[in-house]
């Protein structure tokens, strides 16, 4: 155990320097070039065998172990995207791309999962093969199922796969993880209904948006507190709703609306949108508009298996104690590693990175753009990997 945490606490001070050079350069879904390369360059001088351009800029590597007897082998994955947000942190490498920012920490995840594969090449003490998936697009909710569209499962298979998130509501040094439900799916619709303007003083000759768009809003919040058990988590809200010119006499002839939709059942999500079709349809006809109505479901539900989420346990217990191993409560957030688990048991962590300091970036909120990754928990990171590699891929 010292030998490997002198191992990668050593690898981890060159990735602080690797995590602040993918920050300084963000780019956002299947852009990310510039990550791409950056991976497959140290995968490259490492001697490290690896794929790219799945999914346009992801990269799949694998390193075989001191054995490979097993015949098993485990993913383990990172994503490496961006988000379009302006930066405001002021530190020294802040992004050089106007506009894009490492928002969510990205740039740590990766650089977490290139400080698994330096070690791992370097001691190879596990028996059977690793697979590191440097994976894009996760932001938009497209880049885990564009790779499996792409054949990940068949090009490079695996028994298991884990992840993890930073998070700033976490002290550094704690992990929080539950089996089944973690993360709920996210969907989103857009909704228009086409009137007949016209002036304001005379409503009689127009088919008016504006109240029919008024009664769509609150009719929808039904769906929640009226129609869904209210022990099944659900959450519908719309966001932006568009219509007129900003003139106080004029009455506009399209109002859209536009928002998300989150849960963790399927049946619940099948409902709530068979029933939000519905619900416009009949908006349509009792206002005398056409009413159109698209519904995309971008991420699934991140369903932790039970049996690897007690793995996951074991390992950050290992590497911190069980006292800094903690139950997590769901969230109704989304990460599309959900589709990695639809297909391969697995699980996902979350690793705290909060700091005592109120007006540390570390504390910020994912997707602020006053965020920065805590690099202090590349090594806890990386070594609760390796150690979740070693134990799944023993050498006996």
């Amino acid at each position: 155990m010292t030998n490997r945490n002198q191992r990668i606490e050593s690898i981890a001070a060159q990735a602080t320097e690797w995590r602040r050079e993918l920050h300084r350069h963000p780019q956002t879904v299947f852009e990310e070039t510039f990550a791409s390369d950056f991976i497959c360059s140290k995968l490259t001088e490492w001697g490290i065998p690896h794929e790219r351009g799945i999914a346009t800029t992801g990269v799949v590597a694998t390193i075989e172990g001191r054995r490979n007897h097993s015949g098993r082998t485990i993913a383990f994955r990172a994503d490496i995207d961006a988000l379009d947000v302006i930066e405001q942190t002021g530190q020294p490498w802040a992004s050089l791309t106007p506009g894009k920012m490492h928002a969510c920490g990205h740039d740590g995840h990766t650089a977490t999962l290139l400080t698994l594969a330096k070690y791992l090449n370097d001691t190879r003490n596990f028996d059977g093969l690793i697979r590191l998936i440097f994976q894009p697009g996760e932001e938009a909710g497209k880049g885990a199922h564009q790779m499996l569209r792409e054949g990940l499962l068949e090009r490079f298979p695996f028994d298991e796969i884990y992840g993890y998130h930073n998070w700033p509501t976490l002290p550094r040094g704690t992990f929080a993880i539950k089996p089944g439900p973690m993360l709920a799916s996210v969907d989103v619709f857009q909704i228009r209904l086409h009137g007949k303007g016209g002036h304001a003083a005379m409503p009689h000759a127009t088919l008016d948006v504006i109240p029919a768009a008024a009664q769509l809003v609150l009719a929808l919040q039904t769906l929640v507190s009226r129609e869904t058990d209210p022990m099944a988590n659900a959450v519908l809200s719309v966001t932006n709703l568009t219509a007129g010119t900003g003139a106080a006499n004029v009455i506009p002839g399209l109002a859209t609306l536009t928002g998300t939709v989150r849960t963790f059942n399927k049946d619940v999500r099948d409902h709530l949108q068979s029933r939000m079709a519905s619900m416009v349809k009949s908006i349509g006809i009792m206002f005398r508009l056409t009413a159109e109505f698209d519904y995309t479901r971008l991420i699934d539900p991140v369903i932790n298996h039970a049996q690897e989420t007690e793995y996951c346990r074991e390992a950050a217990a290992a590497i911190v104690g069980p006292d800094k191993v903690e139950s997590m409560e769901p969230i109704m957030g989304g990460e599309d590693f959900g589709g990695f688990l639809e297909q391969r048991p697995g699980a996902f962590i979350v690793i705290g990175q909060g700091e005592a300091d109120p007006a540390s970036p570390h504390n910020r909120g994912l997707h602020n753009p006053g965020y920065d990754f805590n690099d202090a928990i590349l090594p806890t990171a990386a070594s609760y990997f390796a150690e979740l590699a070693e134990r799944r891929l023993a050498i006996d």
